[in-house]
C-alpha cells in the first residue's frame, strides 16, 4: 500500500506567514474569553498575533469569584507525583496562552504552526512599545459587558495567586508612559508645523 508522508516544517517566523506583519493587540480593558476566542480563530487562519498588556485583561464575575474558581483550578494536579502536571501557570500572558491553546486543536501539525504564531507579554516590551497597536470592539468590557456588573483584574488575580513581577511591570509601565508622552508632543508639534508649511505653499 502506499503510503503517504507528510513532509513536517518549522514554523515561519513572526510575522512572515504570507508576508503580513503581525497584528499587535493591547489586551487592556479586553474580556478574556471573547479576545481568546478571536485570536484563536486569527492564528488558525494564517495571521500572527502579538498580545501586550495582557496583565489588564478583564474577566466577567467578582474578584472574589473568580479567584475561588483559579484556586478550584489550582488543586487539579496528579495525584502522586505533581511534577507531571497538569502545570498552572501565574503569569497573566500564560493564563491569556492557556486560554487561547485550548480554543485550538495544539497537538495537530497546523495547530502546532497556530500557536507558534502568537506572542503574549505583560506590558509592552520593545519594539513593540515603538509600533501601531490594535483594539478588539467585539471583546471589549465597556461595549460586552452591562454597566454595573462586577468584573476582576487578571494581573490582581495573578498577584494574588502566585506571580511575583507585577511591581516591576508597573515600573517598566510608567518609563515607556513618559517616553511615549514626550514623542506625542514632539510628534503633535511637527505636525502642527508640516500643516502650516503645507498652507503656506497652498496659499
Amino acid at each position: 500500500s502506499h503510503q503517504c508522508s507528510r513532509r513536517v516544517q518549522a514554523p515561519p517566523p513572526l510575522g512572515k506567514m504570507n508576508g503580513t506583519k503581525p497584528v499587535i493587540v493591547d489586551c487592556r480593558g479586553h474580556l478574556l474569553g471573547r479576545l481568546s476566542s478571536i485570536i484563536a480563530k486569527q492564528l488558525l487562519t494564517g495571521n500572527s498575533v502579538v498580545c501586550v498588556r495582557t496583565e489588564q485583561i478583564n474577566i466577567s464575575g467578582s474578584h472574589f469569584r473568580n479567584k475561588l474558581k483559579f484556586f478550584e483550578k489550582l488543586r487539579k494536579h496528579h495525584n502522586t507525583n505533581p511534577k507531571r502536571g497538569p502545570f498552572h501557570f501565574r503569569a497573566p500572558s500564560r493564563i491569556l496562552y492557556h486560554t487561547i491553546r485550548g480554543m485550538i486543536p495544539h497537538k495537530s501539525f497546523r495547530g502546532k504552526q497556530a500557536l507558534a504564531r502568537l506572542k503574549v507579554f505583560e506590558g509592552v516590551p520593545p519594539p513593540f512599545d515603538k509600533k501601531k497597536r490594535m483594539v478588539i470592539p467585539e471583546a471589549l468590557r465597556v461595549i460586552r459587558l452591562k454597566p454595573g456588573r462586577k468584573f476582576a483584574t487578571l494581573g490582581r488575580l495573578a498577584s494574588e495567586t502566585g506571580w511575583k513581577h507585577a511591581d516591576l511591570i508597573e515600573r517598566l509601565e510608567a518609563k515607556r508612559k513618559v517616553k511615549a508622552e514626550a514623542y506625542y508632543l514632539k510628534k503633535k508639534a511637527t505636525n502642527k508645523i508640516h500643516a502650516q508649511a503645507v498652507a503656506q505653499v497652498d496659499a
